[in-house]
């Protein structure tokens, strides 16, 4: 569950907020896509939820822990109950793809005999087991944003964020990515997905909210399209498949 009680932020210098009152309810298991254009507050708003900003007014509570009350020693434990899964991928480039996955799982206090069992299942979710033993840069950008959200989801996190994550990717490997993520939320993690592809929106139809000028101006519930100042959109069919390769147990 996340959410967001008339939450404001401004940046020192700035003069006007980068969020304005934002009240943002999500529900355990939705699929929500953050939408709006630059500068609209989509990035303030995840910020606030991994605790990277602090508002300057306002209440935020993420799966039932206030974060009023985290404290600063207290974040990194915080931030490693969620998934987050970023344009850029942060991957580590001397380590394998078995050895990024792994490497976060250590981090999280996991037994190494744990670590064995939990990395092979989280490749094949993500289709990349045939790819273990190799370095980032041995793959495309597809694959490296798939060891991205492996790497997110092997602690089995109950929310995944997901900012900008087929920014640099073609038509193709967007719909695999966003087709992998529809997946992990059939499994029941909760996904929020900040994102400026209007195709993706379109196709997948989930609840679509639109921040402008830091305030939400649409919460579309079901079957949601990408709109920005209410112009008029046509639906597009519901183009994205899951991939192959479905586990036949549950990891998240």
């Amino acid at each position: 569950m996340i959410l967001l009680d008339n939450v404001s932020k401004t940046y020192p210098g700035d003069k006007e907020p980068a969020l304005d009152g934002v009240s943002l309810h999500i529900e355990p298991n939705e699929f929500v896509f953050l939408v709006g254009k630059s500068g609209a507050g989509k990035s303030t708003l995840i910020k606030m939820i991994t605790k990277e900003e602090i508002p300057d007014s306002g209440k935020i509570v993420i799966g039932g822990i206030d974060l009023d009350y985290v404290k600063k020693r207290h974040i990194p434990s915080y931030r490693r109950r969620l998934g987050v899964v970023f344009q850029d991928f942060k991957l580590l480039p001397r380590r394998t793809v078995y050895e990024n996955v792994a490497f976060a799982l250590e981090i999280a206090g996991m037994s190494g005999k744990d670590i064995r069992k939990t990395v092979p299942k989280v490749l094949e979710l993500v289709d990349l087991l045939d790819q273990a033993k190799k370095f980032p840069g041995q793959l495309s950008g597809g694959q490296q944003q798939r060891v991205s959200i492996a790497r997110s989801v092997a602690r089995q996190p109950k929310i995944l964020i997901a900012d900008e994550p087929t920014a640099n990717l073609d038509v193709l490997t967007t719909a695999e990515i966003m087709a992998l993520l529809k997946k992990i939320n059939d499994f029941g993690t909760t996904i929020l997905v900040s994102t400026h592809d209007e195709k993706v929106v379109n196709s997948l139809q989930k609840r679509v909210v639109t921040l402008k000028d830091g305030k939400i101006v649409d919460d579309q519930k079901n079957g949601g399209v990408y709109k920005l100042d209410e112009k008029k959109v046509e639906r597009a069919p519901r183009a994205i498949q899951t991939p192959g390769h479905a586990m036949r147990k549950k990891v998240i």
